[in-house]
């Protein structure tokens, strides 16, 4: 059965304690329009163009969570480079009752720093079994790029778990981004919660989800609103002529 108390519930940004709306990471229009927000107890997504804070909002939800934010579980405490923001700390979750049993923080960006720390702890430390096993008992680094990061939601997800994913789609295949959706409706029927950024359309179209999209503010929309959506079927129903209004400057010089 769906888990009825979900794990994060509710977003709610400490505005009180923000001395200032200028400075980064609050002076995104996004982020100053949040009060609160609430989350679906199977997915929500965060959908936007580049730059508007969807992957901040993420990472601060994340690190306020108490994953690395760089990427892996509550229990990897490597750091690369302290590139993420202070967000974590204004920002409150409400969570449910019921605790997790796995929990991941995929974050695109940093997946290459989360192989090479599994490859150390292998090297370092005689686990039994090794970590790697737990991706499918072979080197992150030793697969392709796709290969790797399909290995993490086969194999490391397990369940009853939250997790949450920056932009997955960025080393799947169109293909790949459909059996996610497969891999994530398993998961989802057993007790799991994602939240997931992403500029995929076909991702997002999981059914029964939250889709918050990023502008100016931020706002819940229905999939067939998203500008993402909007845009893919546009090309895809006239693409001849979309083309043609793309490349029109180039044939004019």
């Amino acid at each position: 059965m769906l888990m009825t108390n979900q794990y994060i519930k509710i977003i709610e940004l400490k505005r009180e304690r923000i001395a200032s709306f200028e400075e980064y990471p609050f002076c995104l229009p996004a982020i100053k329009n949040i009060n609160h927000l609430e989350l679906h107890p199977k997915v929500t997504f965060f959908v936007g163009e580049n730059g508007t804070g969807k992957s901040t909002i993420l990472e601060s939800i994340a690190a306020a969570y108490g994953f690395n934010p760089e990427g892996g579980s509550k229990n990897f405490t490597f750091s690369t480079l302290d590139s993420h923001s202070s967000l974590h700390d204004y920002i409150k979750l409400v969570k449910g009752v019921r605790r997790p049993k796995d929990g991941f923080f995929l974050r695109a960006e940093s997946y290459y720093n989360v192989a090479t720390y599994i490859d150390q702890l292998d090297s370092e430390f005689s686990f039994d079994p090794p970590v790697k096993d737990s991706f499918g008992g072979k080197s992150l680094h030793e697969q392709s790029h796709g290969e790797s990061f399909f290995a993490l939601f086969l194999h490391r997800l397990r369940g009853h778990g939250m997790y949450i994913l920056d932009e997955p789609e960025a080393a799947l295949s169109p293909s790949r981004q459909m059996s996610l959706i497969s891999r994530m409706h398993e998961l989802i029927n057993e007790d799991s919660q994602f939240i997931i950024a992403t500029h995929s359309p076909i991702i997002m179209a999981y059914p029964d989800a939250a889709i918050y999209e990023i502008k100016e503010s931020i706002k819940r929309v229905k999939y067939e609103e998203t500008e993402h959506y909007q845009i893919m079927r546009a090309f895809i129903n006239n693409t001849d002529g979309m083309l043609r209004e793309l490349m029109l400057p180039l044939n004019n010089n």
